[in-house]
């Protein structure tokens, strides 16, 4: 009964949505500018053997997994291969940054216009690794054969990295424009329709394998929506620590005591993916350095056990342990920026039973300590999930990725909750109830 009760309030509410003119306008350029980006991750690079790449895809694990991220356009070797994950790096950096260099933490403070100076500063820096990583990854597909026997260029060299530094830039623009004009995070809108748009490759696969094991894609399937149901339940997951706040109000010559209350959520995965992007990017360094020394004939025992490092077990233990600690060390880094027991404390807000200041921060960081802990397993967790659904159902040609699963979820909640949000200013029912 309650299925069928939620399921016409969806309906209703989507059409509501697009009922209303500027709502409809926003949602369809959201789609106007997935399409666009759709168009030009088919655009490949200069001088690519296209026969060649997908050999090399075929016999490289690594690869086939950037290429899920990137929508297809890293196995076309598009111009939008890296995507805006080199922004996404510099975004970090310039996070951790801030306590560093107090520059940086006072422009943080400034508010709108010290945001946009940081945010100028973050394209600047997008730029040269976006051409350190364009470089990395032609180097790569260049031992492989995919350039052609000759070596490149210095002149066709820069030909490539430009044009793949001006499709990560062209594709952090189309996602402010998103930001801007339409619906949800840009950036992470665009990152979302690439992973969907390497969906339809991956059910394939599996309909491939159904034949030979149907249970084990059964079973894969149902880790995959169990999976899902997870990460739904630990994304919204929060500690609610409540808030009391006390002013004086003064009414003709007397002054009377007024109160409130509302309380702070601390999420149970404050960090989000980026403890997942940091240790994936340290687990696959190996490889992909070992990757230079040639192929597994000409390479020597290490190296050849670093290219194939992936299948084995002390890979994703690593993975795992890193997640957990980079998840306390994002998780401490933001926290510690928030500052949240000083801004309390000059909103005359205080906590029941906790002293304002020093005893406050003490407090609040005990509790993002203890939730922190569930947030990192979770995320552990999610990041070994591959590794846990290879060996439960022995479907080997298809890869779960749990990172992938993460960045869907975050990103359609995000969405629906700014939809929402659009609907009620206009007095419309929602569909998150």
């Amino acid at each position: 009964m309650e299925q069928r009760q939620t399921r016409p309030r969806l309906i209703q509410a989507l059409m509501d949505a697009f009922s209303l003119p500027d709502l409809r306008g926003k949602l369809l350029f959201t789609l106007l500018i997935l399409i666009i980006f759709r168009f030009v991750a088919q655009i490949p690079a200069p001088g690519v053997d296209r026969e060649a790449l997908a050999e090399v895809f075929k016999n490289n694990q690594l690869l086939g997994m950037l290429d899920l991220f990137s929508g297809g356009a890293m196995r076309n070797f598009s111009i939008l291969a890296m995507g805006v994950y080199p922004y996404i790096t510099a975004t970090i950096v310039m996070q951790l940054l801030q306590p560093v260099i107090p520059q940086l933490m006072s422009l943080a403070r400034e508010g709108e216009a010290g945001r946009n100076k940081i945010n100028m500063y973050t394209h600047w820096l997008a730029v040269p690794l976006a051409a350190l990583q364009g470089y990395g990854q032609v180097i790569l597909l260049q031992r492989e054969g995919v350039f052609g026997t000759d070596a490149i260029g210095p002149l066709g060299m820069s030909a490539i990295i430009l044009s793949m530094v001006a499709g990560t830039m062209f594709l952090v623009w189309l996602g402010e424009l998103i930001t801007e004009r339409g619906i949800g995070n840009g950036v992470s809108i665009i990152i979302f329709g690439g992973i969907v748009a390497g969906m339809p490759n991956l059910v394939a696969k599996g309909g491939l394998v159904v034949r030979e094991n149907l249970w084990g894609v059964a079973a894969f399937a149902i880790l995959g929506l169990a999976t899902i149901l997870f990460i739904v339940i630990f994304t919204e997951a929060a500690r609610r620590i409540p808030v009391h706040y006390s002013k004086s109000v003064f009414r003709g010559r007397r002054m009377y005591r007024q109160s409130g209350s509302t309380h702070i959520p601390l999420r149970v995965n404050s960090a989000g993916m980026i403890p997942l992007i940091f240790a994936m990017s340290l687990v696959m360094l190996p490889g992909i350095i070992a990757s230079y020394f040639g192929s597994s004939a000409t390479a020597g025992t290490a190296a050849y056990f670093l290219r194939t490092w992936t299948d084995h077990w002390s890979y994703w233990l690593v993975y795992f342990v890193l997640v957990v600690g980079f998840a306390f060390f994002y998780t401490i880094v933001v926290f510690e920026q928030m500052n949240l027991a000083e801004t309390l404390q000059k909103q005359g807000g205080f906590i029941p039973g906790v002293r304002p200041g020093p005893n406050t921060s003490t407090y609040l960081s005990q509790v993002m300590t203890r939730i922190t802990w569930a947030g990192a397993l979770f995320l552990a967790l999610v990041a070994v999930l591959p590794f846990i659904a290879r060996v439960l159902t022995d479907v080997k040609v298809v890869v779960l990725s749990s990172t992938a699963l993460l960045i869907m979820v975050g990103v359609a909640l995000d969405t629906m909750k700014q939809l929402e949000a659009q609907l009620l200013m206009r007095r419309y029912e929602g569909f998150l109830k």
